[in-house]
């Protein structure tokens, strides 16, 4: 057992169902829009288009190569233009509405409140995470895990991204915290422990896809629960 005071959270994909909400939400557009009348045959053929587009966006975004103003724009007029649409007017209107849609889905990672209940009166609790502030404090709200954090640190706000040092040891100077006395648990081999792995903060690996990978976290679990084995 290790004397941890501070655990760093990751959102998206950790504590937050980044995947299942924000198909939800491209789903409920693709039937809102009644984008089958573009010529989009399913809504599984725009879900899986948009994926792929966007993740490679934010790899880009994350490398600091692309702007947030970029990505929001490049997003859905790729995705379209993937699948032989050209239509900015309706790329915006799905912007716009993914935007306004997608923080307000509320289905959290499994056991993720029961682990926060159970650890909230032990350790300081914060996040960490490279989305937006104006999505990613509506995502907490709405999902009503808000409250169990003391501080949000949110790398739009600070101008680093994970897997960046320098938002680390902002939290770390923030929060008042050690590298010692820290834990850092999230999804994202790169951005969660690689980034907290350069600071001297153990990780913790939360592989609930169970991906096999040579870059090895201080630990490793697949569920959330998991988390009291280590703490």
């Amino acid at each position: 057992m290790n004397s941890y005071k501070h655990i760093f959270f990751d959102l998206d994909r950790t504590l937050w169902d980044f995947d299942y909400n924000s198909k939800k939400t491209l789903k409920d557009i693709y039937n809102s829009l009644n984008l089958s009348s573009h010529g989009i045959r399913n809504s599984n053929l725009f879900i899986n288009t948009y994926k792929k587009v966007n993740f490679n966006l934010w790899m880009k975004y994350r490398d600091g190569v692309l702007s947030k103003e970029e990505l929001r724009s490049s997003r859905f007029n790729n995705t379209l233009s993937v699948l032989g649409i050209s239509n900015q007017s309706l790329a915006k209107e799905i912007s716009l509405l993914y935007i306004q849609n997608s923080p307000r889905q509320t289905k959290l990672m499994p056991n993720t409140e029961y682990i926060l209940n159970e650890i909230k009166n032990k350790y300081k609790l914060h996040i960490i995470t490279n989305g937006f502030k104006e999505v990613q404090i509506i995502k907490m709200k709405r999902s009503g895990i808000f409250n169990y954090f003391e501080n949000i640190i949110i790398s739009e706000e600070i101008g680093y991204l994970k897997p960046n040092k320098n938002i680390f040891l902002f939290a770390l100077k923030l929060c008042n915290a050690k590298s010692k006395d820290s834990l850092m648990v999230g999804d994202d081999l790169i951005s969660d422990i690689s980034g907290a792995n350069k600071v001297g903060i153990d990780q913790v690996f939360y592989n609930y896809k169970n991906i096999k990978s040579k870059n090895k976290a201080t630990y490793e679990i697949n569920n959330l629960i998991d988390i009291l084995k280590i703490i």
